[in-house]
């Protein structure tokens, strides 16, 4: 993946509310404003010590109410452990400067998911732990963790598992009740779609781009503090931070759940603002702040192709991979002599076949890979691949410290580039639509909502 669609080895999930503590707080705080109001010490009945003896450790005076959103509340930890899941996203801490401007959008991004979550519950939409269950595994497992271990690593960093799992029955409700109350009231016509296709035909050979999109809503009160959001987005994004990370955390499409991606599109097929940017951006690039209808978007481009045009990055590879390891401590002096023989094995390796003799010959691990797209290896890697024949190895690659490597082509197939499916068609109108409907069935809950703010 390109870098400004990298994720953390966390992944690019965002951290949500520890909602239990928010409602006891707050019904702490409000069980003292009555007694101010009382005249009598109601407390006297039950004896209490002046200096008692603590047995645990007192609850920390950050867990207090920020909002209460029809009832439920966000509370301040539940901010600073979203804002502590930025900062591992981004590699780096927030600047001080932004943290400020930075816990004012985070706020307004867990009122959004808690009107989400209780939209869907009033739908009678049932997340049931299970659902959440098997996201946080597949999310450890991606970034190489057991869910223990991601808690464990959460949890030192100033965040939780909780505030995960919050964030993710958000997103899994926000898609059910989309499913449930958008989509099915979305149409599309036959003649649309085709409309589509014949002008895909005409297009054959122009550029298409894989798009990511961060969208800001605002009104034409709010578009200049909008904007400013925005670029302070974009210098954390030029610092490192994962595109994929703050779509989710920050943008207000439907795409925020997978990460902002639109998937392949040509340019006329965006608004026009963004439309006019993307034809001068290539690969690996973000752009700046662009003002649309009803807010701003920033977008990334991961890569770009040509339609209905060869490429041979769109190959699909057959790979074996050679890994050969040096004893901890062992200096390059001593490796040299070692990697001179790899290297003039693998040169003359006789085909795919001969991995496992060079294997064995250096006592190298050889791993078989298949069904690996080009697009998806490394740049650099992408230019050693390309160029070689089936049988034919690279040069060899890596560190004397990490392993000395060599990937050897077994296979590639080529597809032929058609015009995609009416169905493919179909689906892309389709999101466009519900993405757009998204927005206002969001704004309608925010606008009926009773916020109060502490």
């Amino acid at each position: 993946m390109a870098r400004a669609f990298r994720l953390n080895s966390t992944r690019a999930l965002c951290l949500g509310a520890a909602v239990l503590l928010g409602i006891a707080s707050g019904a702490a705080a409000q069980q003292a404003d009555d007694q101010d109001s009382q005249p009598v010490n109601s407390s006297q009945s039950l004896h209490l010590p002046e200096n008692p003896e603590l047995f645990a450790s007192v609850m920390p005076p950050v867990i207090k109410a920020t909002a209460i959103v029809n009832g439920d509340v966000i509370t301040q930890t539940d901010v600073d452990q979203r804002l502590a899941f930025l900062s591992i996203a981004s590699g780096q801490p927030i600047p001080a400067d932004q943290i400020d401007a930075l816990r004012q959008q985070v706020l307004s991004n867990l009122i959004d998911e808690t009107l989400e979550i209780q939209a869907a519950k009033t739908e009678k939409i049932d997340i049931k732990k299970a659902d959440i269950d098997r996201t946080i595994a597949r999310v450890a497992k991606d970034s190489k963790q057991t869910p223990d271990q991601m808690a464990s690593y959460l949890e030192t960093h100033g965040s939780s598992i909780q505030s995960l799992r919050r964030q993710v029955q958000g997103e899994i409700a926000w898609a059910r009740l989309q499913q449930a109350k958008i989509e099915d009231g979305v149409s599309v016509g036959d003649d649309e779609v085709n409309a589509v296709l014949n002008q895909l035909n005409k297009s054959k050979g122009t550029e298409q781009y894989r798009v990511g999109e961060i969208f800001l809503s605002a009104t034409p009160y709010t578009q200049d503090q909008t904007l400013q959001k925005a670029n302070q987005i974009l210098d954390q994004l030029k610092h490192g931070a994962s595109f994929q990370a703050f779509a989710r955390q920050y943008s207000e499409a439907s795409t925020a759940a997978v990460g902002g991606d639109l998937g392949w599109v040509r340019p006329e097929q965006l608004p026009g603002p963004i439309a006019d940017v993307l034809r001068g951006m290539g690969p690996d690039t973000i752009s700046s702040p662009i003002p649309v209808a009803g807010g701003v978007s920033i977008i990334a481009v991961q890569d770009t192709r040509k339609i209905l045009t060869p490429d041979p990055r769109d190959a699909v590879l057959s790979l074996k991979q050679i890994s050969l390891k040096f004893p901890k401590g062992t200096t390059r002096q001593q490796a040299e002599p070692v990697v001179e023989q790899f290297v003039s094995a693998t040169r003359n390796i006789g085909g795919c076949g001969g991995a496992e003799k060079i294997g064995a010959d250096f006592h190298a691990e050889v791993v078989q890979s298949d069904n690996i797209k080009t697009r998806d290896l490394p740049a650099t890697m992408q230019e050693l691949v390309t160029p070689l024949q089936v049988g034919q190895a690279t040069v060899p690659f890596g560190s004397i410290e990490d392993s000395v490597r060599v990937l050897v082509v077994c296979g590639r197939d080529q597809p032929d580039p058609t015009v995609p499916s009416f169905d493919d068609v179909y689906n892309q109108i389709n999101q466009e639509r519900v993405n757009m409907r998204s927005r206002r069935y969001l704004a309608d809950l925010r606008r009926d909502a009773v916020i109060e703010y502490r």
